[in-house]
C-alpha cells in the first residue's frame, strides 16, 4: 500500500522490483510493468486526486502462465483508462494537445486481459503483463 503522492511512486518502483527479482521475472518484462504502474500511479496522483493525497494505492503482483499478472486499486473518482471509449478519444486528441494521455495509450500496449470496476469506492484495474 503506498499513500498517493508523486513521492511514494518511488516505493511502489522498488516494490516492483522486488517482486521481479523474487519471481524471476525478465528485465524487459520488468520495465514494461513499472511504465504501465507509473502511467496509472501518476493519473491516480494527478487527476484522481489533484496532485496528491494520503488515500492509499494498493498494487497486488503475481507470476502467473507467462504473465505478470497486477491489481492496482487507488480511492479516487471512477475512471477507467482501458475503456474503449478513452482509447478512441485519447487517439482522436492525440494530434492537438500538448500534454497528457499519452502515457494511457502506451499503457494500452503493454498489457493484456484488462478488467476495470469501481467497488466499494475504488478503482480496481486487473491487468496483465507478457513475462
Amino acid at each position: 500500500m503506498f499513500a498517493s503522492r508523486q513521492g511514494s511512486l518511488r516505493d511502489a518502483r522498488a516494490f516492483l522490483e522486488d517482486f521481479c527479482a523474487g519471481a524471476g521475472v525478465e528485465r524487459k518484462s520488468c520495465l514494461k510493468l513499472n511504465l504501465v504502474v507509473e502511467e496509472l500511479f501518476l493519473n491516480t496522483v494527478k487527476h484522481g486526486h489533484r496532485g496528491g493525497s494520503d488515500a492509499p494505492v494498493w498494487i497486488t503482483l503475481e507470476a502467473q502462465g507467462g504473465a505478470i499478472r497486477m491489481t492496482y486499486e487507488d480511492q479516487a473518482a471512477p475512471f477507467n483508462p482501458f475503456a474503449a471509449a478513452t482509447r478512441e478519444m485519447l487517439e482522436a486528441l492525440a494530434g492537438t494537445r500538448r500534454e497528457g494521455g499519452l502515457g494511457v495509450l502506451l499503457a494500452h500496449g503493454l498489457t493484456t486481459d484488462t478488467d476495470y470496476a469501481y467497488l466499494f469506492g475504488r478503482n480496481r484495474i486487473r491487468l496483465a503483463v507478457a513475462a
